[in-house]
């Protein structure tokens, strides 16, 4: 039987990005014999930062390993720190930007949430907002495919979007649906403003009751036979509208 961590850290680049950021280590895994390249950074920052390090076979990381690409290194973290919708907008206060904020209602697959923080790192945005049911939560395949983006990211975990919602137009924020049944393309709104983009499921787009709270439904225009984008992808042609017109 495969011994697993739920919170581990998988990859050079990424286990680079997680002693940088400073988050808590418990302990790096690397394989024993010669070492090369980053491992030998990677060794160095670790034992500036006394965390401990055990060598083991490459046998043995593999068997750890839940990526199926460990690069030979492996940091055992604590449990994701996730955040409060607060610290997103307080976020935007603090480098004095309205709200730029992402909603995912119910991405299921780990490596499209990698890909959305990834992107959404790049593009400048406060905060990402997840459901605690029935979506994927952070962890060593999303810290991976995200290229270590999430150590820079605030992220919430909320019980409801519907509330969340709720919660952030109070505050002034505009919402915005993507629903490929609306009439208004992603290009035509304004979103210069406090924003927040509401992404729907890869199979299902947004929930009814979630689609019924938004205050704009905008559709990402189809010139081909298939009817749909990945969730990722159509992700970040909405948030790059975001920053184009904020540039602008």
């Amino acid at each position: 039987m495969k011994e697993k961590f739920d919170d581990q850290i998988e990859g050079r680049n990424s286990v680079l990005e997680l002693l940088e950021s400073g988050r808590d280590i418990n302990k790096v895994f690397i394989t024993e014999g010669e070492k090369h390249g980053s491992i030998n950074k990677i060794i160095n920052m670790a034992k500036a930062r006394k965390i401990l390090i055990t060598e083991v076979s490459k046998a043995k990381l593999n068997q750890m390993s839940q990526t199926e690409n460990n690069q030979g290194v492996i940091a055992i973290v604590p449990p994701f720190d996730y955040c409060e919708v607060e610290d997103i907008l307080e976020e935007a206060k603090q480098r004095k930007e309205p709200p730029f904020i992402l909603i995912l209602d119910g991405i299921e697959d780990p490596h499209n949430l990698g890909s959305i923080i990834r992107t959404a790192e790049t593009a400048g945005v406060h905060g990402i907002i997840i459901p605690k049911r029935r979506a994927a939560s952070v962890n060593a395949t999303v810290n991976k495919v995200s290229a270590g983006a999430v150590e820079h990211m605030k992220i919430a975990r909320v019980n409801n979007i519907n509330e969340t919602i709720e919660y952030l137009k109070n505050n002034g924020v505009w919402i915005y649906g993507t629903d490929m049944h609306t009439q208004k393309y992603y290009y035509d709104e304004d979103y210069r403003g406090s924003v927040a983009i509401v992404i729907g499921s890869e199979g299902f787009g947004m929930s009814r009751l979630v689609k019924e709270n938004c205050d704009f439904l905008v559709k990402i225009p189809m010139k081909g036979k298939i009817t749909s984008l990945n969730a990722s992808v159509s992700s970040g042609i909405v948030m790059y509208e975001v920053v184009k017109q904020r540039l602008g």
